[in-house]
Formats: structure tokens, C-alpha cells, sequence
């Protein structure tokens, strides 16, 4: 039996949505260590990681997404616990669906990257990570999710392998966010125009950016993704609250909850579907996102400038350009004597 898409519905409706924003964050607070699994917190702290869930709802938060980012078999085997997908991810999810689904919030249950190198990078064929993936997914549908949440990816091929593994193993519809964080492309050098449509040509329907470096970096990667969105697609935007500071022992983000409140008006402005936050962003960011949200609802979305107008972002003809230039001129420096 179908599921049926009410994230699209949603968005086909035209509503704004606000997603949520740190797990990691609020775990740290609440005693996970470096290094720790976040994911054994769904089976040994249970209250802790629904707490987390229910602060997000009751900011505002249309969407919740779970504690399984780095719930494949892949990453959990670094924790030796490579033989508890199904258990860890679905935990995930019933814990967020007991929190969201009587308040009428939609459960997106998150994967993130492997953590391995696809081929010819890495040691990971793309077939082996669809396998992967697909496992996972299939235990988070188990679990009730509304939608895959494929986030924080930078690799356009490991990208595909979550995209038809979460196809192959559910029929829940996927969304993927990636991380713009080096001169505004992934690191491994995907554009926002780029990211945007060849994702809508694998039947993505929300798509956009989380993490980075902050409101300003993800501003400009949501206009371009704006500027160049396919018919259909709906934007995404989660941007990390500001920078990490160290300071006495503890990781703070410097992005206050007004900060934040800018961000996510801007974002609408641009058009953006769903706005929520990555690291450091808080329930109390959240509050102030969807106090900002309200008092604009009835104000016209502006949309994103002309193509070409106050951008920042290479274009791929540029950039490839660029990465000619400068590696002629590190053989010529190399070459001289």
C-alpha cells in the first residue's frame, strides 16, 4: 500500500514549514562525549532524546527529524554495533512519531553520510552503499517515519546510493540537503544549481542545504538553488546557528536566536518551503524563528533576484576554469628552479 505524501500535500498547499534543529547539540548538552553513539541514546535514554523531540514541537517545529543520522551499519560499526540497525533506527523513529503525530508534526528520519569513500575515491562501490542505505531506511519506515531526511551529504554519488536505497527499501518520500561549506560548493566541488537539478531528475521534490558555515553562507547556496529550482521542487534551508566557538571546555555557536529570526525571514523571502536549523541551533533559535515567520505570514514572498544579480557562486564554467588557472600556475611554480 502507498504511503500517502502529506509533506507534499503540505507543500503543494503552499504552507511554510519549519523543521527542527541540533540533535548532536542537545545530546552533548544532555552528557553524550566525544565519540559516543547518539543513536544508543533511542534504547538507553529514551526520555532524554524524546525531550529533545517534544522542545523542538512545542518552539514551532511542523517537521521533527530523528536521532538516526548515523544509524548505517557503517557508522554504527565503529561503535561495534554494526548488528543493530533495525533496533537503534526504528527506536529513532517511534520515539519522534510518539511526540509528533498526536500534534499533527510530521517524523523525517534522518541518514547521514557512511562516512566511507565511494569508488574511485574510496574503497565503497556505489552498490554496496545502496545496500547500506536501503537497510537503513527500511528500518526507519518500520518505524513510522513520514519521510527520509538524506541530509549533510557532499558526494553526488553517495548522494544516488541513499536516494535508491531509500527508494528500493520504502515508498516514503526522500528529501536531501547537502552541506555548501567550501566557497559555497560541497567538498567535493557540487553547486547549489547543480545539486538542485540533478536532484529533481532522480524525483527529489524537496531539496536544499544544511550545516555550513552559517545564515550568510547558506543565504547565498538557497539563492542560486532558488534561481534554478525545476518545476515541482520545493527548498529546503538548515542552517548551522552561526560558528562554533571553543571556550572553557564546551563548543557555543555564536548565531543568537535574533540572528536566527533574520535568517529564517530571509529565507522565506527567497521562497524557501521548510526552514529549520543544523548545529547549535536550539529550541530557544527555534521560538524565535517562528515568532519571525508569524509576523511576516501575510507579507508577499519577494522571490530570489534575477539569475547573475548579488551572487557570490562561481558558476561551473568559471570554477573549472579557475581549477585549470591554478593548477597551470603550480606546475610553472614547481618547474622553476
Amino acid at each position: 500500500m502507498t504511503t500517502p505524501n502529506i509533506l507534499l500535500t503540505w507543500l503543494q498547499e503552499g504552507r511554510l514549514l519549519m523543521s527542527d534543529g541540533a540533535m548532536g547539540t542537545m545530546l552533548q548538552d544532555a552528557g553524550l562525549t566525544d565519540g559516543g553513539a547518539p543513536e544508543l541514546w533511542n534504547v538507553k535514554s529514551p526520555e532524554v532524546v524524546r525531550a529533545i523531540y517534544q522542545g523542538y514541537l512545542d518552539a514551532g517545529s511542523n517537521i521533527i527529524s530523528t536521532n538516526t543520522f548515523g544509524g548505517t551499519s557503517a557508522r554504527l560499526k565503529l561503535h561495534k554495533m554494526e548488528d543493530r540497525v533495525a533496533e537503534l533506527n526504528e527506536a529513532g523513529v517511534r520515539l519522534a512519531a510518539e511526540v509528533a503525530h498526536p500534534a499533527g508534526a510530521l517524523v523525517a528520519a534522518s541518514i547521514g553520510p557512511t562516512g566511507e569513500l565511494i569508488v574511485p575515491l574510496g574503497p565503497l562501490t556505489i552498490e554496496e552503499a545502496t545496500v547500506i542505505f536501503a537497510e537503513q531506511a527500511a528500518a526507519l519506515a518500520a518505524g513510522g517515519a513520514d519521510c527520509i531526511l538524506i541530509e549533510t551529504m557532499s558526494d553526488m554519488r553517495e548522494v544516488e546510493a541513499a536516494v535508491k536505497g531509500a527508494q528500493q527499501a520504502t515508498d516514503l518520500p526522500v528529501v536531501v540537503t547537502l552541506t555548501f561549506d567550501t566557497n559555497f560548493h560541497t567538498m567535493m566541488g557540487v553547486s547549489p544549481k547543480q545539486a538542485v537539478e540533478t536532484l529533481s531528475g532522480w524525483g527529489v521534490f524537496l531539496i536544499g542545504a544544511n550545516c555550513g558555515n552559517g545564515p550568510s553562507e547558506i543565504e547565498a547556496v538557497m539563492t542560486e538553488m532558488a534561481q534554478h529550482r525545476p518545476k515541482g521542487v520545493y527548498l529546503m534551508a538548515q542552517s548551522n546557528a552561526g560558528m562554533p566557538q571553543y571556550n572553557a571546555g564546551h563548543i557555543h555557536y555564536d548565531g543568537t536566536p535574533e540572528v536566527m529570526a533574520d535568517y529564517a525571514t530571509k529565507m522565506r523571502n527567497l521562497g524557501v518551503n521548510v526552514i529549520g536549523g543544523c548545529c547549535g541551533t536550539t529550541p530557544v533559535h527555534l521560538r524565535a524563528m517562528r515568532q519571525a515567520l508569524d509576523a511576516v505570514a501575510d507579507q508577499p514572498v519577494v522571490g530570489p533576484p534575477v539569475i547573475g544579480d548579488h551572487t557570490d557562486i562561481e558558476n561551473d564554467e568559471a570554477r573549472a576554469a579557475g581549477g585549470v588557472s591554478r593548477r597551470a600556475a603550480r606546475r610553472q611554480r614547481v618547474a622553476v628552479p
